[in-house]
């Protein structure tokens, strides 16, 4: 079995990690691609890793490994954060996926990389866009912060030349969707391949049209990662200028309407 692959100071159980690798048994030897899923965390926190939030996002890996088959050799790793507090300036999720995507790198050399993020994890993949080999970011009910005039408004220029998809619930109680809405419109203005679907009367965890969204993300890390033509309405909402292409519902039925 393969063991997980531990950041700097490897010897403190409070060092990232890279946790065991998702892929499809029957694809390819050689990795085409890299799916890092960030899990969520909270605001300020001193303690551990959330073991749950680490295991709800194993399967929407599995789902992205099937749904690249045996035609891409694609690899998904859940990272093991330090902890699970994003801690002010520290901003220590995003130091830790920023981690994970260099390992990533030194592992299985030059290939793309999507991060692909829920809650605070969507705040740390938009923050770690940064690094050279992510090619794509899947934002998830992202945790953003309020408005605060004092304080230096969330950077968006890491984004440019990414593709960015921004997918929030409209009744999400725990990461406002207007906030994510406001960063997709200020992102789109340095990255003119963004855009953002909301999922009517779905909640934090986007489980009431998990299909949908299991769907789209499938939907955009292949066509982000591996060129393969986006559906019509992800084409469309890359497409279209604000608000149109930033408030894009996610259909239901989604997946059903794709194409083989």
């Amino acid at each position: 079995m393969a063991h997980a692959l531990v950041g700097p100071g490897s010897g403190d159980a409070r060092a990232p990690r890279l946790g065991r690798p998702v892929r499809d048994p029957g694809a390819p030897g050689v990795v085409d691609g890299v799916v890092l899923l960030l899990p969520d965390g909270v605001p300020e926190s001193g303690r551990g890793p959330s073991l749950l939030a680490h295991a709800a996002l194993r399967p929407l890996g599995r789902s992205l490994v099937r749904a690249a088959g045996r035609d891409h050799g694609l690899v998904a790793h859940v990272v093991r954060y330090r902890g699970r507090g994003w801690n002010g300036a520290d901003a220590r999720l995003a130091a830790d996926a920023r981690w994970a995507v260099g390992e990533v790198a030194r592992r299985h050399g030059d290939v793309p990389v999507c991060l692909v993020g829920h809650g605070m994890g969507g705040r740390a993949a938009l923050r770690a866009a940064d690094h050279a080999a992510v090619v794509s970011v899947l934002a998830l009910a992202p945790w953003l912060p309020g408005d605060d005039v004092a304080a230096e408004p969330e950077p968006v220029r890491q984004l440019l030349g990414r593709q960015v998809m921004v997918v929030h619930g409209t009744t999400d109680e725990t990461a406002h969707p207007e906030l994510s809405y406001r960063l997709a419109i200020r992102a789109k203005k340095a990255n003119r391949s963004t855009c953002r679907f909301e999922v009517h009367s779905d909640g934090h965890a986007l489980r009431q049209h998990h299909g949908e969204v299991l769907a789209l993300a499938a939907d955009f890390v292949l066509g982000s990662l591996f060129g393969r033509p986006f559906s019509r309405p992800v084409a469309d909402a890359f497409a279209a200028p604000p608000p149109l292409g930033l408030r894009m519902p996610l259909a239901a039925g989604f997946g059903r309407s794709l194409r083989p």
